[in-house]
């Protein structure tokens, strides 16, 4: 229903528009649901009605998430992460080289479209974009809808979060993937460790407190844990204050903080109530 109201309006504006030339903006909210409107409105951003459906031949598959194009640009495929391959001075990390195989065999005999969201690039200066094959395949939702890769929401780029959610929490209650490696089991803040917190972690204790900052917001945890939350985020956690005293998983890379172990989160797909 959702996705037929959007085309309608979409197609009426397409009608409209070259009449009045008025702009179209579009934004999408917390749960990822795009909105578009005539009128510009908070987070809202120019929407470009003549999509971009070129096709481009992949050069190289460097990991599970990352590509670069025969025209030489490097996209980063956005809302997933993939476990590490092997580099230099890192061991692989278990199922990089899984995802990678499948990407590339995916991607041996078809070109790719690029689709993207509100920023373009990453501080790397790669390209972030959701990829989709000349067959029609969105591939960073097959990646995730298999296992292969675990989302990583970065707002405010939302698109497709409500169908990937889904995929993920599929993929997680069949054990597909990544999520039947002992690796990748979830830990108490009380088992980590300099040595076993490298890479993306699924960390569960009890939110202990819920503490306020002038830039962050804290959950604490036992064994000084913390999650910390940029305010620039909160309206992607609406129940934020319901969470002291639950249980909860929380998903993302884990980085010492003053006595203990702190884990940024950006969405609130990263945090699950146990």
């Amino acid at each position: 229903m959702h996705k037929f109201r959007h085309s309608l309006i979409l197609l009426l504006f397409c009608v409209i528009l070259p009449l009045s030339h008025a702009a179209i903006y579009q934004w999408t909210d917390a749960q990822g649901q795009k909105h578009y409107s005539d009128s510009k409105q908070h987070n809202a951003t120019p929407f470009n009605l003549h999509q971009d459906y070129s096709y481009h031949g992949v050069k190289k598959v460097y990991d599970g998430d990352t590509i670069q194009l025969t025209d030489g640009r490097k996209i980063r495929l956005l809302a997933i992460n993939t476990p590490e391959v092997a580099h230099a001075r890192d061991d692989a990390q278990t199922g990089g080289e899984v995802a990678k195989k499948w990407l590339i065999k995916q991607l041996a005999q078809t070109k790719v479209r690029l689709e993207f969201d509100q920023e373009k690039q990453d501080k790397y200066h790669r390209y972030l974009a959701h990829i989709f094959t000349e067959q029609g395949v969105h591939i960073n939702l097959e990646l995730v809808r298999l296992g292969y890769a675990s989302l990583n929401i970065f707002p405010p780029n939302l698109k497709y979060v409500t169908t990937l959610l889904q995929a993920e929490q599929a993929a997680e209650s069949q054990q597909r993937g990544i999520w039947a490696y002992r690796e990748y089991r979830p830990k108490s803040s009380a088992q980590l460790t300099k040595k076993n917190s490298r890479g993306w972690q699924r960390i569960y204790g009890k939110v202990l407190s819920i503490k306020h900052t002038r830039k962050n917001v804290y959950l604490q945890l036992p064994d000084a844990f913390s999650i910390q939350i940029n305010k620039s985020h909160l309206a992607y956690f609406t129940k934020l204050n319901e969470l002291k005293g639950q249980q909860i998983e929380a998903r993302g890379w884990v980085r010492r903080y003053k006595q203990g172990y702190s884990m940024r989160v950006r969405h609130t797909s990263a945090i699950k109530v146990l």
